[in-house]
């Protein structure tokens, strides 16, 4: 019965540690960086954190100096942020074509990995919703669960 026990724990062991995947591990595959992507480029308030991170860091500033529209905002942050605040759907477009511009241009995909990997703010974000995706996740099976409890009540 221990070796049971001991077998079973060490299995739990390996299975939380292979599950724990630090964020190098996650930008490292492309799947799960266009995953990330597109949830933040999808999330309004992720996507504010994601453009006010790309703002502060240098690389996410030479990125976006490459457009014109952004150079000009770029000029005026308070501007910008002003622009986004008061119009989410311009944001979320602008987040949508950026996120579109790195999924199909490799060295701007690098260079948006490499940015977000050095920004401890976008790694804290990165973190904060791989736990609300696996929270979703767990939402999801409960009302598939419910789902399932209503129909032998009736």
């Amino acid at each position: 019965m221990k070796t049971l026990q001991k077998i079973t724990l060490v299995i739990a062991l390996i299975t939380l540690f292979a599950s724990c995947q630090s964020p190098k591990q996650i930008l490292s595959k492309s799947d799960s960086r266009t995953e990330v992507m597109a949830k933040i480029a999808n999330d309004p308030d992720m996507s504010k954190e994601m453009m006010e991170a790309m703002m502060n860091s240098k690389n996410g500033k030479m990125m976006m100096q490459g457009n014109d529209k952004m150079k000009m905002m770029m000029d005026n942050h308070g501007m910008m942020m002003k622009m986004m605040k008061d119009n989410p759907g311009m944001m979320q477009n602008m987040m949508s074509n950026m996120m579109e511009a790195a999924k199909s241009d490799t060295s701007v995909m690098s260079s948006m990995c490499k940015s977000m990997m050095g920004n401890q703010q976008m790694m804290d974000m990165m973190q904060k919703m791989k736990g609300k995706n696996m929270d979703m996740k767990k939402e999801m099976g409960k009302k598939t669960e419910n789902k399932g409890d209503t129909k032998s009540h009736h």
